[in-house]
Parts: structure tokens; sequence; C-alpha cells
């Protein structure tokens, strides 16, 4: 089943704060990263547990945040760059808490997604970002990532070639073309 993402404003007239770009753009990336979690599991990938499948769902929105910021970079100047980016992570601090206190019960589940986020940004710095994507080492550290979280069982043994030649081409391809047409 093919993913739809609306990424266009109802009103395109009217001129939108980076907050609401970001606040947009927060919502469909986390309908990106739950698709992705979904899809691991309908090519037979097997979750523990609801926490294992939020934490796979974090690893997307992480890696969809690092996307923004080097789309941001190309089209933003530095001062509207980070404050798209503080408020993306803001959103997704909100939709992971929330989510996750739905699944899993009460706790801090956004104070750990944002130190998660401080720290794969340092790392995925490291990769290169052309104007046609990511690079394989890009994708590379997303699937490297989720193995880690999914596990070398039998049955998630090949879960970052999954990731790495499918799932991650796919979630960044819709999340720039959401992100264009949300600055359009």
């Amino acid at each position: 089943m093919a993913l739809h993402i609306k990424s266009h404003w109802k009103d395109e007239s009217r001129e939108r704060s980076l907050a609401e770009i970001a606040g947009a753009l927060a919502s469909i990336a986390w309908r990106i990263a739950l698709d992705k979690a979904i899809n691991l599991h309908c090519e037979r990938f097997v979750y523990r547990d609801d926490a294992q499948r939020l934490a796979v769902i974090q690893e997307y929105l992480v890696f969809l945040v690092q996307i923004a910021d080097r789309l941001a970079h190309a089209e933003l100047g530095e001062a509207d760059r980070r404050t798209l980016i503080v408020e993306f992570a803001k959103k997704l601090f909100g939709h992971v808490q929330d989510n996750s206190q739905d699944l899993l019960g009460p706790g801090d589940y956004g104070g750990p997604f944002i130190a998660l986020l401080d720290t794969r940004s340092g790392e995925y710095a490291e990769f290169q970002f052309a104007e046609d994507g990511p690079s394989y080492a890009f994708l590379r550290h997303l699937g490297h990532e989720i193995q880690s979280i999914m596990g070398e069982s039998e049955e998630n043994r090949w879960v970052i070639d999954q990731v790495m030649d499918k799932d991650g081409w796919d979630a960044y391809r819709h999340f720039a073309r959401a992100y264009r047409n949300l600055f359009e």
C-alpha cells in the first residue's frame, strides 16, 4: 500500500512561519517513520515488543531530522535553519512523548529521544549528502542503528539491507518531496 502524504497548504496564499512548517514536518516525519516500522513487520521482520518498535520509529525520526537539516542548509540562512530544526525537534519530542506514553505508560520518553537526536546528529555529521540525497554511508548508518535495535536473530538478520536498499531511500524521497512542497 502506498503512503500518501498531504504536503500542500490548504490556503497557499497565506505566508507560513517556520514554526508552522516545522509542525507540519513533524507530523509528516511521524507518519513516514511509523510507515517504515510497519513495513518492516510486513516484510516479516519481528519486533519483540512495542518498545522496540518505538525505538525503530525514533531512529527514522532522527534520520529525517538530519535530512531536514541538510535540505535547510541548502536553502535557508543559518538563523532560519536553526529555528526550523529546533522547532521540528520540539514537535517530534511531543509526538514521541505522547505516543510512547500511550503504548508504554507514564514516563519520560521525549527526553531520551532528544538525547538520542543529539548523539546521532554528531554521528550523521560525518556523512555526505548530495543533491540526489544521502550517501551510502548515511543510509548504512541508519540501517546499522535499526539492525542494532532489531537484533541479529534468524528473522531479523537482513534488516540492515531492507533499510539501506529500500526503506531508507523511500523515507528520504517522501520526506524531501513533502519538505519542498511545504516551502512552495
